[in-house]
This record gives C-alpha cells, sequence and structure tokens, in this order.
C-alpha cells in the first residue's frame, strides 16, 4: 500500500482560460482524476464524497484554486482520494 499526498492545482486549468462559468466545477473535477491518473499510473480511481463536496461547496461557476489530497493505492492498484 502506498500513500502520498499532493496539492493539486486548478487555476491554470479553470481560471487562466476561457471557460464558461456553468463548467468550471466539472472541469476542475476531470482534471483531478487526470492529475491523480497521470502521478500514480492508474486507471481505477475512486474519489471519496468529502472531496466531492469541497469542489462543490462554493458551487458550478467558482471551485477552490487549490486542493490538498491524501492517496492511496492498493496492491491491486485501486486508487482513493481522501483531503489531506
Amino acid at each position: 500500500m502506498e500513500e502520498r499526498i499532493y496539492t493539486v492545482p486548478f487555476s491554470k486549468v479553470v481560471y487562466g482560460r476561457k471557460i464558461p462559468r456553468k463548467k468550471r466545477t466539472p472541469r476542475a473535477m476531470r482534471h483531478l482524476k487526470a492529475f491523480i491518473q497521470r502521478h500514480l499510473r492508474s486507471e481505477n480511481v475512486i474519489i471519496t464524497a468529502e472531496v466531492n463536496e469541497l469542489m462543490w461547496t462554493r458551487g458550478i461557476q467558482h471551485p477552490p484554486r487549490k486542493i490538498r489530497v491524501r492517496v492511496v493505492k492498493t496492491e491491486d492498484d485501486i486508487v482513493t482520494v481522501f483531503l489531506a
């Protein structure tokens, strides 16, 4: 079992380009999943409900600029994302 802590930035992905307001938080969620897949080389990523709630607290138009997450990878390549 492997455990790491990452700070995932969303500022360039969501706020840097001309992204429609109604697509910002969904795009940030896709970026979070892609970031974890890229760094841990696993396709099976599970994002916990507390991370999802944090992302959506300010609504669809204003996701956080960055979040700090704790990532746990099991022996059978299942990656789970928790809040750090």
